[in-house]
Parts: C-alpha cells; sequence; structure tokens
C-alpha cells in the first residue's frame, strides 16, 4: 500500500515538472522567442526595403531619360514598373511605397529644377542647342523616392518606414529617397514631331 503511495506521488511530481515546463517554456516563447522572431522579420524587411528603394529610383531614373514627360500614361507606366507593378499599386512586401511615391524631377546644368509644363522634348532639344547653359534646357533627371506629391520641386518629404508588427510601432524612421540623377537622352524625342 504504501509502495502505491509512493508511486502516486512520484507519478504526480512527474507530471507537476512537466506541466511547470510547460508553462516555462509559454512564458519565454511569449515575452522573448516570438518578439525576437519578429524583430529579425522586422528587420529583413527593413533590409529588403531599403536595398530596394535603390532599385526602384535607378530603374525611374533609366527610364525617364528615355520617355516623354508630356505624356502621362506614359509617365504612370514608367512609376508602376519602377515599382515592379503593371498597374497602379503598391511595392510587394512594402506598402509604404506606391508609384505615386516616385518622384520624377527634370533638371537644369546648375540642377535646378525645370519647369515642364512649359516645354517638350522637342523644344528642349532647340533650348539647350541655342544655349546648353540656359535655366530652361533640361540635362539630368533626377528619380527619389517622396512621399506622393512632394519631389517634384527641391523638396522631398521622406516616405516613413512602417512596421507589420505593431509591437514595434516605437520605430520611426525614414526611408532614404535614395536619389538618382542621370544625364538625359532622347526624353522620347521622336524625328518630325511638332513642336510644343
Amino acid at each position: 500500500m504504501q509502495l502505491n503511495n509512493l508511486k502516486t506521488k512520484a507519478k504526480s511530481k512527474y507530471f507537476l515538472q512537466h506541466g511547470v515546463a510547460a508553462v516555462e517554456f509559454a512564458l519565454v516563447s511569449l515575452f522573448i522567442f516570438f518578439p525576437l522572431l519578429m524583430g529579425i522579420l522586422e528587420f529583413g524587411r527593413s533590409m529588403y526595403i531599403w536595398n530596394t528603394v535603390q532599385e526602384i529610383t535607378r530603374h525611374a531614373a533609366r527610364d525617364a531619360i528615355v520617355t516623354d514627360f508630356t505624356n502621362s500614361n506614359a509617365m504612370n507606366l514608367l512609376r508602376q514598373n519602377a515599382i515592379f507593378r503593371t498597374s497602379s499599386g503598391t511595392l510587394p512586401a512594402g506598402p509604404e511605397i506606391s508609384d505615386t511615391s516616385v518622384a520624377i524631377s527634370y533638371l537644369n546644368l546648375n540642377l535646378g529644377v525645370v519647369d515642364t509644363t512649359t516645354t517638350c522634348p522637342v523644344k528642349n532639344i532647340s533650348t539647350c542647342l541655342a544655349n546648353p547653359a540656359n535655366a530652361a534646357c533640361i540635362r539630368f533627371v533626377q528619380a527619389s523616392i517622396c512621399q506622393a506629391g512632394t519631389g517634384q520641386t527641391n523638396t522631398c518629404v521622406p516616405v516613413k518606414y512602417s512596421p507589420i508588427v505593431n509591437y514595434f510601432s516605437f520605430i520611426n524612421i525614414n526611408i532614404p529617397p535614395s536619389p538618382v540623377v542621370m544625364p538625359v537622352e532622347s526624353l522620347g524625342f521622336r524625328p518630325n514631331a511638332t513642336a510644343c
């Protein structure tokens, strides 16, 4: 009888220890393991966005130097292609960046912003041939990542990084604008095109 009592006490102690281990694992995983895992995933996503932004601006600048800036459909398509899309939307796994975040600026020889509403590719060629230092002569194209509606002038408001996991909502950092400047090529000029 006493042997059975000892066996029962040993079993209950055994199960009690396993129950304590399960509770300890739950607490450790809840407060240490899962935040660490989510932090690693969030850090990886932030590095993905930082690296992708560099490629987006390079791709957008490369396309902009050969695209007619007066054609709004072509410019919208350029911005969509830059963020790896065929329609309007956001960057895959990067909802902070959309096609409207891709800012294209046209610069003169002194890197001042040229007003593209008063010129076109044909007029730009004649202006640049007459005087390459003219403030209205587009010599460079700059692509940046800015908040929608900014970036067409010298002020580019950076896009805020927003963590996917609410646990890290205290993170308040800007995604770098990553400007890329390239010398212009054709700007979409076609022979026999009419001047604006």
